[in-house]
């Protein structure tokens, strides 16, 4: 799910299962970022069943809460959809067959990521669990440092100077 549209194809004749330097051909995340993030979410109605969250009117929470989850379902999907017009796999478990720099990600190198955390806080406005946005805090972290980071080193690893290019020019964020 990492950075990927402009169609272009790697050096090599499609992609390899392992490299002479013995890095590995796919990027190696500790987890699949879905499941991290239902992880804080799950851990956040765990708090909030521990100790409720102050009550707030739901005329504030639902409005804001349903908006942020179409605008980062809507990230989601069009990460799904950039990567399947490249024709590359949006499994981080598979290697990348093409960098992806058009769509969505000419704004973010991130798009899944940022539409999965907006759909996040959505889910804990709507159900006004405000406890379970304490848990995105760390699981912004370990998507930063164990999944977005080390897809990065493979890309440059893959894409070399074209992803550096990238790099520089789109924020990973926003």
């Amino acid at each position: 799910m990492s950075s990927h549209p402009r169609q272009s194809t790697p050096p090599s004749a499609g992609p390899p299962l392992a490299r002479d330097d013995g890095s590995a051909a796919v990027p190696g995340v500790i987890a699949p970022p879905p499941l991290i993030y239902l992880g804080g979410v799950a851990a956040g109605f765990g708090l909030e069943a521990l100790l409720p969250s102050p009550s707030v009117p739901r005329a504030l929470l639902w409005p804001v809460g349903v908006a942020l989850i179409v605008v980062g379902g809507a990230l989601a999907l069009s990460f799904v959809r950039d990567f399947a017009c490249a024709g590359t796999p949006v499994s981080p478990y598979a290697p990348s067959t093409k960098l992806v720099t058009t769509g969505v990600y000419r704004l973010s190198r991130n798009p899944g990521y940022l539409g999965m955390a907006l759909v996040y806080c959505g889910i804990a406005l709507v159900t006004g669990s405000l406890w379970a946005l304490l848990p995105l805090v760390p699981v912004l972290g370990v998507i930063d440092r164990g999944v977005i980071a080390r897809e990065e080193r493979f890309l440059e690893r893959r894409f070399g100077r074209e992803y550096l290019r990238y790099k520089r020019r789109t924020r990973r964020w926003l």
